[in-house]
C-alpha cells in the first residue's frame, strides 16, 4: 500500500553512513555518537538529544541538507511513502537567520521539486525546538512565516517536551497561524494529557505522538470530536520505554475510540524502524489490515499542510 507520513524529522532520518560520510569530508570528530556497529550511540532520551545533535552538527551548509533531502526522500520512495512531511528546523540550518534560511530553504525546495517530478511529494515544517526557548523560537517562527506557502506549510514544535510549558511559545504559534501555517506539537509522549490540552490551546490541529491521551477519557472524547489527528510513531515510542512491546502501544485503543491516528517513524534510523516494518508490526500486533491502513492514510490525507489539489489527489489513492 502506498502510505502518507506526516511526522519525520529530518536530521533524525539522515542514515549513519550519511552522516560519518559527511564528517569524513570535513574532517569532524563524532566521537561517540555511533556505536561499534556504526548505529546512532545513546542510552537515555537526554543521550537521544546530545547523539541528535551532535550528529547534526556536521550539516552546516545549504548543500548539506539539499543533500540530506534527496536522501531522506529516495528512502521514503522506497519505503513505499508518497507524500512525506518533515520536520526542519531555521535552528540547524543558519541558526535562525531569516536571510540563511532562505539559502537553505532554496536548495531543499529544488531538490524537493526534483522528488515531486520522480513520486514522492513533500512539504516542510519549520521547527522551533521547545529547550531553546520562547526567545529562540520567536525567530523560527519568524522564519516560518516569512517563507510559508511552497514547499513551507506547517509549524510545529519539538525538542524536550519536559521543558516549560506550550503556552509559553503562544507568540510563535500566533505568528505561524497568522501566516496561514498548518499547526502541531510534540505533546502526550513524556506529558500527560495536560500537555496535549496546552498543545490546542495553541491553535493545534494535529498532536505529534499524542498518546498518552489514552489515560484520560474525556481528552480522548474530545480529540474524536474536535476531529483531532495524532501522529504516532509506535516504534518511536517502544525504542525509548514508552511501552515495553508493540501489543502494548494504545495506537489501536485510539483508533477504536475514533481518534484519527496516523502512523509515522519519526526518526528510524535512530530507532530501527521504517515505515514497512510499522505497518508490519500492526499487522501481526493488532490484526490490521487493508481496511485499517486505508482508513488511516485517508485521515492523513485529510490532515496534511497541504494544498487542496495535493490532498485531493492524496485522497484518491485510498477512495
Amino acid at each position: 500500500m502506498k502510505t502518507i507520513e506526516l511526522h519525520l524529522h529530518l536530521e533524525g532520518a539522515a542514515p549513519p553512513k550519511f552522516i560519518r560520510s559527511i564528517a569524513a569530508e570535513k574532517h569532524a570528530d563524532l566521537s561517540g555518537v555511533f556505536d561499534a556497529r556504526g548505529n546512532y550511540a545513546y542510552g537515555d532520551f537526554a543521550g537521544f538529544l546530545r547523539c541528535y545533535e551532535a550528529a547534526t552538527s556536521v550539516l552546516t551548509t545549504p548543500r548539506d541538507y539539499a543533500r540530506l533531502l534527496a536522501e531522506v526522500l529516495e528512502r521514503c520512495a522506497e519505503e513505499g511513502v508518497i507524500y512525506a512531511e518533515l520536520f526542519v528546523s531555521p535552528e540547524f540550518c543558519g541558526g535562525g537567520d531569516l536571510s540563511a534560511w532562505r539559502d537553505y530553504l532554496a536548495a531543499m525546495e529544488e531538490v524537493a521539486g526534483q522528488a515531486r517530478e520522480a513520486g514522492i511529494d513533500s512539504r516542510g515544517i519549520v521547527t522551533p525546538i521547545r529547550h531553546f526557548g520562547p526567545e529562540r523560537a520567536r525567530k523560527s517562527a519568524i522564519c516560518a512565516a516569512e517563507t510559508a506557502g511552497g514547499w513551507i506549510t506547517g509549524l510545529g514544535m519539538g525538542g524536550a517536551e519536559q521543558v516549560g510549558h506550550a503556552t509559553d511559545f503562544a507568540w510563535s504559534f500566533d505568528c505561524a497561524k497568522e501566516a496561514g501555517l498548518g499547526l502541531t506539537c510534540h505533546a502526550g509522549e513524556w506529558g500527560g494529557p495536560d500537555s496535549i490540552r496546552a498543545a490546542l490551546d495553541l491553535g493545534c490541529t494535529r498532536i505529534g505522538h499524542g498518546v498518552r491521551a489514552i489515560e484520560d477519557p474525556a481528552l480522548v472524547r474530545d480529540l474524536d470530536d474536535r476531529g483531532i489527528t495524532l501522529e504516532v510513531c509506535p516504534g518511536s515510542n517502544i525504542a525509548l520505554g514508552f511501552y515495553p512491546d508493540w501489543p502494548s502501544h494504545p495506537i489501536a485503543r485510539l483508533a477504536d475510540a475514533g481518534v484519527r491516528v496516523t502512523v509515522s517513524t519519526d526518526d528510524p534510523p535512530f530507532f530501527h524502524t521504517t515505515m514497512r516494518h510499522e505497518y508490519d508490526r500492526l499487522a501481526t500486533s493488532f490484526g490490521w489490515g487493508d481496511t485499517e491502513f486505508r482508513q488511516i492514510n485517508l485521515w492523513a490525507a485529510e490532515a496534511a499542510f497541504c494544498d487542496t489539489a495535493t490532498r485531493e489527489r492524496l485522497k484518491k489513492e485510498y477512495a
